[in-house]
Protein backbone atom coordinates (compact mmCIF):
# COMPACT_ATOMS: atom_id res chain seq x y z
CA UNK A 1 0.00 0.00 0.00
CA UNK A 2 1.47 3.28 -0.78
CA UNK A 3 2.20 5.98 1.66
CA UNK A 4 -0.13 8.02 1.24
CA UNK A 5 -2.65 5.57 1.24
CA UNK A 6 -1.44 4.47 4.34
CA UNK A 7 -1.92 7.84 5.98
CA UNK A 8 -4.85 8.53 4.83
CA UNK A 9 -6.45 5.57 6.86
CA UNK A 10 -4.10 6.47 9.49
CA UNK A 11 -5.77 9.84 9.77
CA UNK A 12 -9.38 8.56 9.19
CA UNK A 13 -9.06 6.02 12.04
CA UNK A 14 -8.02 8.48 14.47
CA UNK A 15 -10.96 10.92 13.33
CA UNK A 16 -13.16 7.78 14.25
CA UNK A 17 -11.80 6.74 18.19
CA UNK A 18 -10.41 8.39 20.97
CA UNK A 19 -7.44 6.29 20.73
CA UNK A 20 -5.63 3.49 17.85
CA UNK A 21 -3.48 1.18 18.62
CA UNK A 22 -0.42 0.22 16.66
CA UNK A 23 -1.54 -3.18 15.87
CA UNK A 24 -5.00 -1.70 14.89
CA UNK A 25 -3.18 0.15 11.73
CA UNK A 26 -1.23 -2.64 11.06
CA UNK A 27 -4.29 -4.86 10.65
CA UNK A 28 -6.04 -1.77 8.77
CA UNK A 29 -3.47 -1.26 6.15
CA UNK A 30 -1.81 -4.60 6.18
CA UNK A 31 1.67 -3.20 6.61
CA UNK A 32 4.09 -3.72 9.35
CA UNK A 33 4.89 -2.76 12.94
CA UNK A 34 8.24 -0.57 11.98
CA UNK A 35 6.21 0.93 8.77
CA UNK A 36 3.21 1.95 11.16
CA UNK A 37 5.41 3.71 13.84
CA UNK A 38 7.23 5.68 10.40
CA UNK A 39 3.89 6.98 9.39
CA UNK A 40 3.03 7.84 13.17
CA UNK A 41 6.27 9.89 13.44
CA UNK A 42 6.00 11.63 10.33
CA UNK A 43 2.24 12.38 10.81
CA UNK A 44 3.23 13.35 14.38
CA UNK A 45 6.10 15.66 13.32
CA UNK A 46 3.86 17.24 10.60
CA UNK A 47 1.10 17.71 13.63
CA UNK A 48 -1.75 15.90 11.64
CA UNK A 49 -1.88 13.88 15.19
CA UNK A 50 -0.66 13.21 18.07
CA UNK A 51 1.56 9.88 19.27
CA UNK A 52 0.82 8.63 22.36
CA UNK A 53 2.33 5.02 23.86
CA UNK A 54 1.51 2.11 21.88
CA UNK A 55 -0.19 4.04 19.23
CA UNK A 56 -2.03 6.94 18.21
CA UNK A 57 -4.82 10.12 18.40
CA UNK A 58 -6.38 12.92 17.07
CA UNK A 59 -5.39 16.75 17.42
CA UNK A 60 -8.80 17.30 18.00
CA UNK A 61 -11.26 14.43 19.77
CA UNK A 62 -13.68 13.17 17.32
CA UNK A 63 -17.04 14.37 17.93
CA UNK A 64 -18.89 11.12 16.38
CA UNK A 65 -17.11 7.96 17.09
CA UNK A 66 -17.17 5.60 14.00
CA UNK A 67 -16.85 1.70 13.38
CA UNK A 68 -13.63 0.01 13.58
CA UNK A 69 -12.39 -1.40 10.26
CA UNK A 70 -11.24 -0.46 6.86
CA UNK A 71 -13.44 2.23 4.87
CA UNK A 72 -15.28 1.11 1.74
CA UNK A 73 -13.21 2.85 -1.02
CA UNK A 74 -10.17 1.06 0.40
CA UNK A 75 -11.75 -2.41 1.08
CA UNK A 76 -13.41 -2.08 -2.52
CA UNK A 77 -10.19 -1.99 -4.34
CA UNK A 78 -8.77 -5.60 -2.87
CA UNK A 79 -9.47 -8.68 -4.03
CA UNK A 80 -11.35 -6.68 -7.07
CA UNK A 81 -11.93 -9.52 -9.27
CA UNK A 82 -12.74 -12.43 -6.97
CA UNK A 83 -15.32 -10.40 -5.01
CA UNK A 84 -16.94 -9.63 -8.50
CA UNK A 85 -16.77 -13.67 -9.21
CA UNK A 86 -18.50 -14.26 -5.56
CA UNK A 87 -21.15 -12.12 -6.51
CA UNK A 88 -21.66 -13.21 -9.61
CA UNK A 89 -22.71 -16.78 -7.72
CA UNK A 90 -24.65 -15.08 -5.20
CA UNK A 91 -27.20 -14.16 -7.85
CA UNK A 92 -27.25 -17.24 -9.40
CA UNK A 93 -29.37 -18.33 -6.24
CA UNK A 94 -31.83 -15.76 -6.58
CA UNK A 95 -35.15 -16.02 -8.35
CA UNK A 96 -37.49 -12.90 -9.29
CA UNK A 97 -40.21 -12.33 -6.74
CA UNK A 98 -38.03 -13.74 -4.02
CA UNK A 99 -37.52 -11.22 -1.17
CA UNK A 100 -33.72 -10.72 0.08
CA UNK A 101 -31.60 -8.81 2.52
CA UNK A 102 -28.24 -7.31 1.20
CA UNK A 103 -25.62 -6.31 3.83
CA UNK A 104 -23.61 -3.63 3.10
CA UNK A 105 -19.95 -4.28 1.91
CA UNK A 106 -17.49 -4.32 -0.84
CA UNK A 107 -18.37 -8.37 -2.07
CA UNK A 108 -22.12 -7.76 -1.58
CA UNK A 109 -21.97 -4.26 -3.60
CA UNK A 110 -21.28 -6.41 -6.56
CA UNK A 111 -23.85 -8.26 -6.42
CA UNK A 112 -26.05 -4.95 -8.28
CA UNK A 113 -24.26 -5.68 -11.37
CA UNK A 114 -25.87 -9.12 -11.73
CA UNK A 115 -29.27 -8.21 -10.21
CA UNK A 116 -29.90 -5.54 -13.09
CA UNK A 117 -32.10 -7.99 -14.63
CA UNK A 118 -34.32 -9.41 -11.75
CA UNK A 119 -37.43 -7.94 -9.86
CA UNK A 120 -36.97 -8.25 -6.06
CA UNK A 121 -38.38 -7.19 -3.06
CA UNK A 122 -34.99 -6.04 -1.48
CA UNK A 123 -33.99 -4.88 1.92
CA UNK A 124 -30.37 -3.40 2.84
CA UNK A 125 -28.62 -0.71 4.95
CA UNK A 126 -26.13 0.17 2.51
CA UNK A 127 -26.30 3.93 0.50
CA UNK A 128 -23.86 2.57 -2.55
CA UNK A 129 -26.21 -0.74 -2.83
CA UNK A 130 -29.50 1.22 -2.26
CA UNK A 131 -28.66 3.36 -5.11
CA UNK A 132 -27.05 1.55 -7.99
CA UNK A 133 -30.38 -0.35 -7.92
CA UNK A 134 -32.38 2.34 -7.86
CA UNK A 135 -30.55 3.60 -10.61
CA UNK A 136 -30.09 0.47 -12.91
CA UNK A 137 -32.81 -1.69 -11.74
CA UNK A 138 -36.33 -2.39 -11.31
CA UNK A 139 -36.17 -3.89 -8.11
CA UNK A 140 -38.23 -2.58 -5.30
CA UNK A 141 -35.63 -1.09 -2.72
CA UNK A 142 -36.23 -0.76 0.82
CA UNK A 143 -33.40 0.92 2.73
CA UNK A 144 -32.99 0.49 6.93
CA UNK A 145 -33.27 3.75 9.23
CA UNK A 146 -30.40 4.84 11.49
CA UNK A 147 -27.00 6.49 11.67
CA UNK A 148 -25.42 6.78 8.45
CA UNK A 149 -21.66 5.94 9.22
CA UNK A 150 -19.65 7.44 5.95
CA UNK A 151 -16.61 5.87 6.07
CA UNK A 152 -18.03 2.40 5.74
CA UNK A 153 -20.95 3.72 3.95
CA UNK A 154 -23.64 2.08 5.93
CA UNK A 155 -26.26 2.78 8.06
CA UNK A 156 -27.23 1.15 11.29
CA UNK A 157 -29.59 1.46 14.42
CA UNK A 158 -28.91 -0.09 17.93
CA UNK A 159 -32.87 -0.11 18.67
CA UNK A 160 -35.87 -2.74 18.27
CA UNK A 161 -38.22 -0.37 16.70
CA UNK A 162 -37.27 -0.18 13.09
CA UNK A 163 -38.31 -1.02 9.87
CA UNK A 164 -35.91 -4.29 9.85
CA UNK A 165 -38.63 -6.44 11.99
CA UNK A 166 -41.20 -5.78 9.04
CA UNK A 167 -39.24 -7.33 6.29
CA UNK A 168 -39.25 -10.88 5.53
CA UNK A 169 -36.52 -12.74 3.37
CA UNK A 170 -36.28 -15.87 1.65
CA UNK A 171 -32.33 -15.54 2.49
CA UNK A 172 -29.98 -12.55 3.53
CA UNK A 173 -26.41 -11.90 1.91
CA UNK A 174 -23.19 -11.03 4.09
CA UNK A 175 -19.86 -10.86 3.87
CA UNK A 176 -17.95 -10.73 7.68
CA UNK A 177 -14.61 -9.71 8.68
CA UNK A 178 -13.22 -13.34 9.27
CA UNK A 179 -14.78 -16.99 9.06
CA UNK A 180 -13.52 -19.93 11.23
CA UNK A 181 -14.30 -22.60 13.61
CA UNK A 182 -16.52 -20.62 15.83
CA UNK A 183 -18.39 -19.15 13.09
CA UNK A 184 -18.65 -15.36 11.39
CA UNK A 185 -16.49 -12.74 12.96
CA UNK A 186 -17.11 -8.74 12.85
CA UNK A 187 -14.80 -6.23 14.62
CA UNK A 188 -17.66 -3.84 15.70
CA UNK A 189 -20.30 -4.52 18.67
CA UNK A 190 -22.76 -2.39 16.85
CA UNK A 191 -22.55 -4.25 13.40
CA UNK A 192 -22.62 -7.33 15.78
CA UNK A 193 -25.97 -5.92 17.22
CA UNK A 194 -27.21 -4.49 14.00
CA UNK A 195 -26.41 -7.59 11.76
CA UNK A 196 -27.57 -10.21 13.96
CA UNK A 197 -30.99 -8.66 13.98
CA UNK A 198 -30.75 -8.47 9.92
CA UNK A 199 -30.13 -12.54 10.40
CA UNK A 200 -33.20 -12.90 12.11
CA UNK A 201 -34.96 -12.10 9.39
CA UNK A 202 -34.16 -14.32 6.86
CA UNK A 203 -34.82 -18.16 5.95
CA UNK A 204 -31.12 -18.95 5.17
CA UNK A 205 -27.70 -17.23 5.37
CA UNK A 206 -25.61 -16.50 2.35
CA UNK A 207 -21.98 -15.52 3.43
CA UNK A 208 -19.93 -14.14 0.70
CA UNK A 209 -15.93 -13.78 1.11
CA UNK A 210 -13.06 -13.70 -0.76
CA UNK A 211 -10.60 -16.61 0.57
CA UNK A 212 -8.36 -14.48 2.31
CA UNK A 213 -11.31 -13.95 5.23
CA UNK A 214 -10.84 -17.72 6.35
CA UNK A 215 -7.16 -15.97 8.07
CA UNK A 216 -8.26 -13.93 9.73
CA UNK A 217 -9.70 -13.39 12.81
CA UNK A 218 -11.72 -11.22 15.28
CA UNK A 219 -12.36 -10.98 19.11
CA UNK A 220 -16.54 -10.40 18.24
CA UNK A 221 -18.49 -13.70 17.49
CA UNK A 222 -21.20 -12.75 15.27
CA UNK A 223 -22.89 -16.19 14.42
CA UNK A 224 -21.71 -20.18 14.54
CA UNK A 225 -21.29 -21.94 11.94
CA UNK A 226 -24.31 -23.63 12.42
CA UNK A 227 -26.56 -20.53 10.98
CA UNK A 228 -25.04 -19.90 7.87
CA UNK A 229 -26.52 -22.23 4.89
CA UNK A 230 -23.80 -21.20 2.20
CA UNK A 231 -21.00 -19.83 1.77
CA UNK A 232 -19.39 -18.64 -1.47
CA UNK A 233 -15.86 -17.90 -2.05
CA UNK A 234 -12.57 -18.25 -4.91
CA UNK A 235 -10.28 -20.85 -5.35
CA UNK A 236 -7.73 -19.85 -2.89
CA UNK A 237 -9.80 -21.50 -0.57
CA UNK A 238 -7.70 -24.24 1.50
CA UNK A 239 -8.46 -27.51 1.70
CA UNK A 240 -8.72 -27.73 5.60
CA UNK A 241 -11.01 -24.48 4.87
CA UNK A 242 -13.36 -26.51 2.80
CA UNK A 243 -13.50 -29.56 5.20
CA UNK A 244 -14.39 -26.96 8.26
CA UNK A 245 -17.67 -25.61 6.21
CA UNK A 246 -18.16 -29.75 4.84
CA UNK A 247 -18.21 -30.90 8.19
CA UNK A 248 -20.51 -27.60 9.89
CA UNK A 249 -22.95 -28.76 6.91
CA UNK A 250 -22.29 -25.86 5.09
CA UNK A 251 -22.67 -25.60 1.05
CA UNK A 252 -20.00 -24.24 -0.38
CA UNK A 253 -19.80 -22.78 -3.62
CA UNK A 254 -16.02 -21.98 -5.19
CA UNK A 255 -16.54 -18.72 -8.19
CA UNK A 256 -13.71 -19.07 -10.33
CA UNK A 257 -12.83 -15.41 -12.41
CA UNK A 258 -13.87 -15.22 -15.93
CA UNK A 259 -11.52 -15.56 -18.71
CA UNK A 260 -12.94 -11.59 -19.48
CA UNK A 261 -12.03 -10.32 -16.31
CA UNK A 262 -8.74 -11.92 -16.19
CA UNK A 263 -8.25 -10.06 -19.20
CA UNK A 264 -9.00 -7.05 -18.62
CA UNK A 265 -7.02 -7.00 -15.18
CA UNK A 266 -3.85 -8.29 -17.00
CA UNK A 267 -4.60 -5.63 -19.81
Amino acid sequence: MHEKERHRIILSAVQEKPVVTVQEMVDLTESSEATIRRDIAALHVQKRLRRVRGGAEAISPPQFIGLAGRPFSVNETLNAAQKRAIAREAVELCKDGEPIIINGGTTTFQMVHFLAGLRMPIFTNSFPIAEHLLKHSKNTVMLSGGTIYREQNIILSPFDNDVTRNFYARRMFMGAQGLGPLGLMEGDPLLIQAEQKLIDQADELVVLVDSSKFRKRSSLILCGLSRIATVITDDGIEDREAKMLETAGVTLIVARKSTKEESSLQA
